[in-house]
């Protein structure tokens, strides 16, 4: 949990610093719901044009979602967002629709609990919300990073890789089902283990296919060294450079985690064709939430595709205080993981975020056109100058490379 500092108020009186222990902005779940609650409707609605942007010139309409979904979110305690994004009418093409849902959650169980109730009770927990996102016709489904476990990556403690799971382990087995009665394409960030060498550990993303079949896996690229996370403990860099996979409902593509933060990776999988990256992450408050809104909208604008953002919620206690060397005292929390999950549009347009702290799903209807359409507008693409990057790519590899600096031949010399 993000720890609360004091700050002094106008009044003289002192007062908590944003971001109350329960994981809220002085009380309300999400920066925009504090705004809409506290701004006059005009000026709001000029705010959140600001913040949020248009979509083709407007603000982003809301989708009725089925009753059905509606009971499951209410029974089972879980947020229920929906928007749509829109393209402009073409003359020569059908609009693309496709409907796509990200899942944020806490654990189901304290991570004290038996390692085999942990894994039955997030089943237990994740089941009616991806029965929601089928009731309301998801066709695509995200789930966060490492969503069967907590995320012990940090503690160091290797007693947690027994929650690594082969590509056809228990759990895409249990995604398999949903994704075969729903005719939904499942995203499947887990720990996986490479049975096939050596047992190595990864942390991977699994497509499954709308028709229950693993199209494929991506391995994390870029692996953190940032205060208490530092994960190469458990993994290393992927493998599996930056595959885009074409489903039934469009090319999608996974950048995990710290990902978000390398350009080029980005970039990567929008030169492989990606219309939607997903991004599923575990991250704090305390390290990362002014960059979580500007990095996936920034890459979703420069590759003219969509990006769904996705942060677990909660603060996971563990057994055994750590320390990163970093100075401070042992915890045993990395902090508080403030969900916050969100989709951006190549236009700039983005959705209202899911909760600081409560267990969501967000549904976004999109027109993949729009793609196509950012991309003849802004020129993006055909612009860059890649034989450029290439070129000095390839000197920066080399030992021997010096960067080009030119210096001004007056600096440095003596005044007479």
């Amino acid at each position: 949990m993000e720890k609360s500092e004091g700050i002094e108020g106008e009044n003289g009186i002192t007062e908590e610093k944003q971001g109350f222990k329960d994981g809220s902005i002085c009380g309300y779940d999400s920066l925009h719901r504090l705004l809409s609650a506290n701004l006059k409707p005009q000026i709001f609605q000029e705010v959140s044009r600001l913040i949020l942007g248009l979509n083709c010139g407007r603000a982003l309409e809301t989708i009725v979602l089925p009753e059905s979904a509606k009971a499951l979110s209410s029974k089972h305690d879980f947020e229920l967002q929906a928007f749509s994004f829109s393209a402009d009418k073409e003359l020569l093409r059908e609009p693309r629709l496709v409907r796509v849902g990200l899942i944020q959650n806490s654990i189901a169980l304290p991570t004290t609990a038996p390692f085999l109730d942990q894994k039955k009770a997030i089943f237990e927990k994740l089941g009616p919300i991806i029965d929601a996102a089928g009731a309301s016709g998801v066709n695509i489904l995200c789930l966060q990073e490492a969503w069967l476990m907590p995320f012990a990556f940090c503690t160091r403690e290797k007693r947690w890789c027994e929650f690594a799971e082969p590509v056809n382990g228990e759990s895409t087995q249990f995604l398999q089902e949903f994704a075969h009665k729903y005719n939904m394409v499942i995203i499947s960030p887990i720990l996986e283990r490479d049975v096939n060498h050596g047992e190595t550990l990864w942390n991977t993303a699994i497509i499954i296919g709308n028709h229950g079949n693993v199209v494929g896996k991506h391995r994390k690229n870029h692996i953190p060294r940032v205060g208490d996370f530092n994960e190469s403990t458990y993994y290393m860099e992927g493998n599996t450079g930056h595959p885009v996979f074409e489903t039934a409902f469009g090319k999608i593509a996974v950048n995990i985690c710290y990902g978000r933060h390398h350009p080029l990776n980005w970039l990567a999988f929008g030169l492989n064709g990606a219309e939607i990256v997903f991004n599923p992450s575990a991250t704090v408050g305390e390290l990362s939430e002014p960059m979580w809104p500007i990095e996936a909208r920034n890459a979703a604008i420069a590759n003219s595709y969509f990006v769904g953002s996705i942060n677990r919620v909660g603060t996971e206690i563990f057994p055994n205080p750590f320390t990163s060397g970093d100075g401070k005292p042992q915890h045993p929390d990395f902090g508080h993981f403030y969900g916050s999950s969100h989709f951006s549009a190549p236009d700039a347009a983005c959705t209202p975020s899911l909760s600081r702290f409560k267990d969501g799903l967000l549904i976004s209807d999109m027109d993949l056109n729009l793609c196509r359409q950012l991309k003849d507008k802004w020129g993006f693409r055909m612009t860059a100058r890649y034989e450029l990057y290439a070129d000095m790519l390839a000197r920066y590899l080399k030992p021997d490379f010096e960067p080009q600096v030119i210096s001004d031949p007056l600096l440095h010399k003596k005044s007479s």
